[in-house]
């Protein structure tokens, strides 16, 4: 019996699947960004550059492994990153006090 491609309505409900999926592992990663945060000695230990290129290269390696598109994966993972780094900075901030992060 031959399989019939799968519906607009079908790829949504896979595609509400996976993010469901992926919202779980996102808390994950919050949980853990949080738990660094007051680990670092600073703001530029926060943005941790060098850290950045690491994962970014290291992701853009699973991409092409998995059979994604590497330069969209890495788009995917600079605006994510980006938005943690924001959130460890206000983090690290309030554990660490001083003054208001300007990361926005």
């Amino acid at each position: 019996m031959a399989e019939t491609a799968p519906t607009l309505t079908e790829i949504r409900a896979r595609i509400d699947e996976l993010d469901a999926e992926l919202v779980g592992l996102l808390a994950r990663r919050e949980t853990l960004v949080r738990q660094a945060a007051p680990l670092k000695s600073d703001s530029q230990a926060v943005r941790a550059p060098d850290r950045v290129a690491q994962v970014v290269a290291r992701v853009r390696g699973l991409a092409g492994d998995a059979g994604a598109d590497p330069d969209l994966i890495e788009r995917i993972y600079r605006g994510m990153i980006q938005a943690f780094i924001e959130m460890e900075t206000d983090e690290h901030h309030r554990v660490k006090g001083g003054s208001t992060p300007t990361t926005r």
